[in-house]
């Protein structure tokens, strides 16, 4: 259809949009100098004349101003960011952002088989209205003052016996309590980066990874993933290039492909964080629902170069903000020094709330009817997916999700756009990738995958596009 085609970018348009990024990422700063026109002609492979003129252009447009004898330099004053134009360039309709505002602030009708979360029916509410009848009436519990610095002591002894179950031996000290996974890594973030340096996450890896690291003016760098973990030939490759400030995975039930960590490959990885001075920070949020918990990174290392996070949002309640970090004991002093600073502590009512759960032995049967629910739930969505022509990516050991590969080189992006006009949220593949794979596939949450309704729209997009 006439006006429908895309144009391609000049060698102008490329060297523009570089420059571009680079100041809407803040790595260019208003009166910061750019390169030179040679330098930058030999980074960027082109010729000066090319670079001359995507220079005038951006003057033209005031971004930049030339200064006679000196150079170009930034013009303006700092806009507020906008991760939208730092994040890769995906359709607004399916971008990671969008997937998880349209999940959250849509009614009953949508279907989400592309969200990150249980359905609400799942959820233990009656055992939680109990729990905080309980606490309202208990006359010893604090229900208007600031939680201690470290966090509720009680419950942070119940996570590091946890932890221990897992292999990860913690002191109750060594863990601070947060008000959820994604606050713990924007705490760590804020506490180990400088603004420029590299990030490594998994390609594919849990999408607002992007968002956070980049809010955090960090440089995010994909390692490619596979069902045994991380590719350690390219991680090595990747950290030797990019000198990254820390790595950040999941280790087991891996968002948003479903893989656990192979010990083997978790060997490789620490010996490289070793050898490269390389911190890990391993997001264990889905842990609890393995039947059989996988050897993790920070059970191996001892929290010496691996940083544990975790929280409750997905598992029990996202009403109930509740994560917390494990990690050296010297750095605890400092973590919460920045914690103070940023909230002035956590949750009290929740970190109260949720030892009570763990206590009375309510999180304990509720993660066993959980487990069940989503090996029904595996098992069935994978043989729907498979009947509609899709293929599983690896077969997870539990957990919420499915990673499928499209057939016939169909755009995720495409199939869950026309998905959307049919009220069923997908979670297409590129909005998981640092760069611009995955988009053959799909990431389904089994637990969202009840309804017939789902397959048929699916079939439906997929014959569309």
């Amino acid at each position: 259809m006439a006006g429908s085609a895309r144009t391609t970018p000049t060698l102008v348009d490329t060297v523009s949009s570089a420059i571009t990024e680079r100041i809407a990422g803040r790595q260019l700063m208003p009166g910061a100098r750019l390169p030179s026109v040679r330098a930058f002609a030999e980074s960027m492979g082109v010729s000066k004349s090319t670079v001359v003129e995507a220079y005038e252009r951006l003057g033209a447009e005031g971004a930049i101003v030339a200064r006679r004898g000196s150079g170009f330099y930034v013009a303006g004053k700092t806009r507020p960011l906008c991760l939208k134009e730092i994040g890769p360039q995906l359709d607004r309709a399916v971008d990671p952002l969008w997937i998880t505002r349209q999940s959250m602030q849509s009614g009953p009708e949508l279907l989400k088989p592309g969200s990150g979360w249980l359905p609400s029916s799942w959820m233990p509410e009656e055992a939680i209205r109990r729990a905080l009848r309980h606490i309202a009436r208990d006359a010893d519990s604090n229900v208007i003052c600031y939680d201690k610095p470290l966090g509720f002591p009680p419950l942070r002894s119940q996570i590091a016996r946890r932890l221990a179950d897992k292999g990860v031996e913690a002191e109750a000290d060594q863990i601070v309590l947060t008000d959820s996974a994604t606050q713990a890594v924007d705490l760590l973030c804020r506490f180990l980066l400088d603004p420029g340096d590299t990030v490594l996450v998994d390609d594919p890896c849990y999408f607002n990874y992007h968002a956070l690291l980049r809010a955090n003016r960090a440089k995010v760098v994909g390692v490619p993933f596979t069902p045994a973990g991380p590719d350690v030939a390219q991680l090595e490759r990747l950290i030797v290039e990019h000198r990254p400030r820390f790595y950040l995975t999941n280790s087991a039930l891996h968002n948003p492909t479903g893989a656990t960590l192979a010990p083997v490959v978790a060997h490789r990885v620490l010996k490289l964080a070793e050898a490269h001075d390389m911190l890990i920070v391993e997001d264990d949020i889905f842990g609890d629902l393995e039947a059989d918990p996988a050897p993790r990174l920070a059970g191996f290392d001892g929290l010496d170069r691996v940083i544990s996070v975790g929280s409750f949002s997905k598992t029990l309640s996202a009403s109930i903000r509740c994560g917390y970090i494990a990690l050296r004991p010297d750095w605890v002093e400092g973590l919460i020094d920045l914690k103070l600073a940023l909230s002035l502590g956590n949750g009290h009512l929740s970190a109260t709330l949720m030892h009570r759960l763990i206590t009375d032995g309510a999180y304990r049967r509720h993660l066993a009817e959980i487990r069940e629910k989503l090996a029904r739930a595996m098992g069935e969505t994978a043989r729907r997916l498979e009947r509609c022509g899709l293929t599983i990516w690896t077969e997870p050991r539990g957990g919420l999700f499915l990673w499928a590969r499209l057939p016939d080189g169909l755009d995720s992006a495409d199939v869950a756009r026309h998905a959307l006009a049919r009220d069923v949220v997908l979670a297409p593949g590129a909005a998981f990738s640092a760069e611009t794979g995955g988009r053959e596939f799909l990431r389904f949450n089994v637990a969202h995958c009840a309804d017939p309704r789902t397959f048929s729209v699916l079939e439906d997009a997929m014959a569309a596009v």
